[in-house]
């Protein structure tokens, strides 16, 4: 009897396991989608940056809730046809719009890899938290803190500045908070950034319970950097009426014109005040990576704590934000949380201790340390580095077109690679909003916009390894016959270019 229920229950296993019934059939359907892949980045400049989605397409993928079984090789055609051509298209050199990193192939493979082990990384003692562990120690090194700093991966740098905000409030108010709330204390807490920071700080403020009023945004420099001197007034303005600093964010890279601020002043200011320095680095963060951008974050290695994306500047695929914090032990303490079925053994899958789920709020996290591992490795930080100084280098090459061009303004310093302008007309907000969808529909290019002092800016943010001199000069014409076309000026001459960058 044991035996017949024996087979029984093997043979629903064979037929409810979810693995191929033809592996032969599998892995040939495998290979051409992974071909597919790989000449869909080696030829991404034979199809457009970036195009609309048609109504029937977005109707088809309205479908109700698949109920039975599809063929793969289906499923594969529906992806092909209704979703691969709509994507957002950083992956393409002529994608400028957002700070968005444009992928690599050894990046892709890493990610396939990574899904074959399908390895959670909240604990216990396995290979792949010890790579995390590892860039946790290369990202120590490069940023010049001690031992006992502590890493962990994230989504992003959203994500990456709320668990920073979290930390300081913990370190602010102790650990006790944690179970007993913000109280009073919490409620009189105060935090600084830039009027340039990305929105996301105001969120963490929210998240965290401390209340968006709270976040002091204190004005910018010529140069959109945060005016130090103001920030200082306005933290004595605040000790003297009873609230209590505890945090100040700065910007290595603000969100629209790429400024880093004074960091190593912040530092100081930090210090004097006794207050928690985080640093926003999204992207502007790796410039450490090239010798030539690298003095531009004097004073980061100062920092309590350095949010980041290896998904932009890196280049790893999304998603790959990373939060490194000075003292580890008080990371640890703003999240560790005992729980019998988390118990740590001496011995077996179980053992060792701080695992990642102590240092954030994941207990389920995906291998992102992969990717980022193979590309760190296979690249190495110098040849990544100068890709980076690159893309900061055709910033310049298209700041250089665009003085050269009388019809186009340039608005804002170019500080690494992001650069706004705009075309000169009447009504030229409203003009220069429909030339940046114009390019965006026409699939030449994907400028973004954002707002300067009440100007509309056509917004580059040129971050793609793959981005070159020919895509800037496209960019720059299709601004111009757009512009021209809005604003009734007629043919345009377009200047000749200046050498390209190399």
């Amino acid at each position: 009897m044991n035996e017949m229920v024996r087979n029984d229950v093997s043979t629903d296993i064979a037929n409810a396991s979810l693995d191929p019934q033809d592996w032969s059939a599998f892995r040939a359907l495998a290979h051409h989608m992974l071909d597919d892949t790989i000449d869909s980045i080696a030829n991404v400049r034979e199809r457009p940056v970036w195009q609309p989605i048609p109504d029937r397409v977005r109707a088809q993928l309205r479908a109700d809730v698949p109920r039975g079984a599809s063929e793969l090789g289906d499923v594969y055609r529906e992806f092909l046809d209704n979703i691969a051509p709509y994507a957002t298209g950083n992956v393409h050199p002529g994608f400028m719009g957002w700070v968005h990193g444009g992928g690599t192939a050894v990046g892709m493979i890493a990610e396939m890899l990574a899904a074959g082990l399908n390895a959670n990384l909240g604990g216990r003692d396995h290979m792949p938290i010890e790579v995390e562990r590892q860039i946790v120690d290369w990202m120590r090194e490069l940023f010049g803190f001690p031992q006992g700093a502590s890493g962990i991966f994230v989504t992003g740098t959203s994500m990456a500045n709320l668990m920073a905000v979290l930390v300081a409030r913990s370190s602010a108010l102790g650990t006790l908070a944690r179970q007993h709330g913000i109280g009073n204390d919490g409620a009189l807490l105060t935090a600084y950034t830039s009027k340039a920071a990305h929105g996301c700080i105001s969120r963490a403020m929210d998240i965290a319970g401390l209340g968006t009023d709270a976040l002091r945004k204190i004005g910018v420099d010529a140069d959109h950097r945060i005016d130090v001197a103001a920030l200082r007034a306005q933290i004595a303005i605040d000790r003297e009426v009873g609230f209590k600093p505890f945090l100040i964010v700065a910007s290595a890279g603000t969100v629209d014109v790429g400024a880093i601020d004074d960091l190593r002043a912040l530092a100081e200011l930090c210090r004097d005040e006794q207050i928690w320095f985080h640093v926003d680095g999204a992207f502007g963060a790796l410039a450490i990576l090239s010798d030539e951008l690298a003095p531009l974050l004097a004073g980061i290695e100062l920092a309590d704590s350095i949010a980041l994306d290896f998904h932009k500047w890196g280049q790893v695929p999304y998603d790959a934000g990373f939060l490194l914090v000075r003292d580890g032990e008080q990371h640890r303490q703003a999240f560790a949380q005992p729980a019998a079925y988390l118990r740590r053994e001496a011995r077996g899958l179980a053992a060792g201790a701080n695992w990642p789920c102590d240092f954030g709020p994941d207990l389920s996290r995906g291998f992102r340390a992969l990717k980022t591992w193979f590309t760190l490795k296979t690249f190495g930080t110098a040849r990544l580095g100068e890709a980076i100084a690159r893309t900061c280098a055709l910033a310049k090459y298209l700041e250089a077109r665009i003085v050269a061009e009388p019809k186009l303004e340039l608005l804002a310093p170019v500080n690494l690679n992001i650069v706004c302008f705009r075309y000169l007309a009447d009504d030229a907000n409203d003009i220069n909003g429909n030339i940046v969808a114009d390019i965006q529909e026409s699939g030449i290019a994907a400028p973004s916009s954002t707002t300067l002092e009440g100007k509309l800016a056509i917004r580059a943010a040129i971050v793609n390894h793959r981005t070159d001199a020919s895509d800037i000069d496209a960019l720059v014409s299709a601004v111009l016959q757009f512009g021209a076309r809005r604003a009734g000026d007629g043919i345009v001459e377009i200047a000749a270019p200046p050498l390209a960058a190399q």
